[in-house]
């Protein structure tokens, strides 16, 4: 069967996503958290065959990206059809401030509306017609081997969705947590989900061991 295996990967962690303030397209840098965790994936990759590191352009995927592919000597390749949805002028607030100033867009946001774009943003359906053709674009070019995404929150939330058949406006019962191994299969016909969720790299003794 001709199948490229990918590792979906979200970048380390940043002060905005602390504050829970929406980054979307914004070029937010790691914060020491997410410096760490891109170090830890990193070394937990170091062993994997991996044929290509494919990483948004944007900063903090991009940062994450070079760690692992580095540790992997594979080659990193800015990508910007992964960059997360763009979120227009919701980008730089928090939560809390679009509930307070925009209550209908939090509203259409909060119940999962797909055709919903916020002013100069992007939908849910856009994104998700977006993440499904960059993802088949490079898969196609890695049959028989072993690739990384690097990529951002939305955009694993959607690769999740592809992978299980859950709909766009489905609740989310899965975790997006940064620098967590997500592992995939695509072939030409589906795109099918192998692990979901490996936190193993960051839990507490391994990172007293690697700062001690």
């Amino acid at each position: 069967m001709d199948a490229t295996r990918i590792l979906a990967i979200r970048h380390g962690e940043t002060a905005w996503n602390v504050d829970t303030r929406i980054q979307g397209h914004r070029d937010i840098a790691l914060n020491d958290t997410g410096r760490w965790q891109a170090a830890q994936v990193a070394r937990a990759l170091a062993g994997e065959p991996i044929a290509a590191v494919y990483a948004s352009d944007l900063l903090r995927a991009h940062a994450t990206g070079a760690a692992i592919a580095d540790a992997a000597r594979a080659p990193l390749h800015a990508e910007p059809g992964l960059r997360e949805r763009s979120f227009g002028e919701l980008e730089g607030r928090t939560f809390a401030e679009i509930e307070a100033e925009l209550p209908e867009q939090a509203l259409r946001w909060r119940k999962r509306d797909p055709d919903f774009a916020p002013e100069g943003g992007e939908s849910l359906t856009l994104l998700q017609a977006r993440i499904a053709g960059v993802t088949a674009r490079l898969a196609a070019q890695h049959l028989g081997q072993q690739i990384v995404l690097v990529a951002h929150g939305g955009v694993l939330d959607v690769l999740y969705r592809l992978s299980t058949g859950q709909a766009l406006q489905a609740p989310r019962t899965w975790q997006l947590t940064n620098t967590a191994i997500n592992r995939l299969l695509w072939t030409p016909e589906a795109l099918t989900l192998v692990g979901w969720g490996d936190t193993q790299h960051l839990d507490r003794a391994s990172r007293d061991e690697s700062t001690a």
